[in-house]
């Protein structure tokens, strides 16, 4: 997979002008933003990356005069093949270092996200395939989410919501979509809501009302918008 700095286009000026670490921000951001809505306009990486609209325009810009990025105002942003290929080489590794340290190092799911966010821009690429290899080549990551193999091939796995289960209805969780959320790790962690577990919805209250749901035997209650971010499939 292609480095940042081992871009064929655009100027090697261009290259050193834009902070890599940005760069790789941006990309990932779009390449997960892509996967719900394709092109993603600039409100919603705006959202993502919490910072203002204008900010993220000036960035698209830039981004697309190094043809990481497709960008037309009022249109929206896709990756090139350039972009797509720096993305997933970020989440590769990204999803590695959460699943490293957690196993090797001690950490919870709830805290790996934001120690990998920085780790992810500064490790090697052998460091990275020395951590793979340690790990034996996992396929997901803690929060369910598929890792990417060295050629940027990534396994997909049909999944829906926790709360397009109808009553009656059983199923594996299979992902959780906000593994930036320590918080709602924590609360899910506590609920025995995580990857692999066996979940029953038992009722659904109206109006997105809260669900009650049997996790491995045991009978809990969880709300609308935290069961919305639990991806489940058949068990």
């Amino acid at each position: 997979m292609p480095r940042i700095d081992a871009l064929e286009t655009g100027s090697s000026t261009q290259r050193n002008g834009l902070n890599h670490q940005a760069i790789e921000d941006y990309l990932k951001t779009i390449y997960s933003l892509a996967e719900t809505e394709t092109p993603v306009n600039t409100s919603r990486i705006a959202e993502a990356r919490q910072v203002k609209p204008g900010s993220v325009t000036s960035m698209l810009q830039r981004l697309a005069k190094l043809n990481l990025v497709h960008y037309e105002k009022h249109y929206g942003v896709t990756l090139t093949d350039a972009g797509e290929k720096i993305a997933l080489e970020v989440i590769r590794r990204h999803r590695l270092l959460e699943l490293f340290l957690i196993e090797a190092l001690g950490f919870s799911w709830d805290e790996v996200h934001e120690q990998a966010d920085v780790l992810e821009h500064v490790i090697s690429e052998k460091l990275e395939e020395r951590i793979a290899d340690v790990l034996g080549h996992p396929a997901f990551d803690p929060h369910g989410d598929p890792i990417p193999d060295k050629d940027g091939a990534m396994l997909t796995i049909p999944s829906q919501s926790l709360t397009a289960l109808a009553v009656g209805e059983t199923a594996q969780v299979a992902r959780i979509t906000d593994d930036a959320n320590s918080e709602m790790l924590r609360y899910l962690g506590s609920l025995g809501l995580i990857p692999g577990s066996t979940v029953t919805i038992l009722t659904v209250a109206p109006f997105e009302g809260p669900l009650t749901i049997n996790i491995e035997g045991q009978e809990k209650i969880v709300g609308y918008a935290v069961a919305k971010a639990v991806l489940v499939t058949p068990a």
